[in-house]
């Protein structure tokens, strides 16, 4: 079975709003890395349509594309959503009504990993234990405002510290997993 890594850029104060972050090669490098490692990518329907706003690639590319562009273009993408009928671009449609059994269908079929981001859904998915690597991107900023990370999870996630690797400008990303309870 594959596991789930989720991963979101953050300023100092938890604001997890993609506007707020310092963007260098090194942070835009990662997240191309994390796409391509994975076999597919688990997104909301706010995070899909942000992503697909920005990143999907017009029919008749003008110019070279951006690497990360041509990445996620191709990328597996599943979405949950309650109130999309439909997707393109590469994805398809997971249920919302449970999410627990199709995230780990998903994870069983992917044995490479699937890749997250966001707020709203992986607040669900950490809220029923699936998120195996939780990966936070920290810039050294405060936003003073929100959305915030995590905002009304139901229950204490203890984590551990697997990993830390410093991008410069002051951006480090930590990666933690869940910690074993007895």
């Amino acid at each position: 079975m594959g596991s789930l890594r989720y991963s979101i850029n953050l300023t100092l104060d938890g604001c997890g709003d993609h506007r707020a972050g310092i963007p260098n090669e090194a942070v835009h490098r990662n997240a191309l890395e994390a796409i391509e490692r994975a076999d597919a990518m688990l997104l909301g329907r706010v995070t899909y349509e942000l992503m697909e706003g920005a990143w999907r690639l017009p029919a008749e590319p003008v110019g070279s594309p951006e690497p990360f562009a041509v990445t996620i273009d191709a990328a597996r993408k599943y979405v949950v959503s309650s109130t999309l009928e439909q997707v393109d671009w590469n994805a398809e449609l997971l249920p919302a009504d449970d999410l627990g059994t199709a995230v780990r269908q998903l994870k069983e079929a992917c044995p490479n990993g699937v890749t997250t981001g966001g707020l709203t859904l992986p607040l669900a998915l950490a809220d029923l234990g699936l998120i195996d690597e939780y990966e936070f991107v920290l810039h050294p900023r405060l936003a003073g405002h929100g959305p915030w990370l995590f905002a009304g999870l139901s229950h204490y996630v203890d984590l551990t510290l697997v990993d830390r690797e410093d991008f410069g400008d002051g951006v480090v990303a930590m990666r933690y997993e869940p910690t074993a309870t007895a």
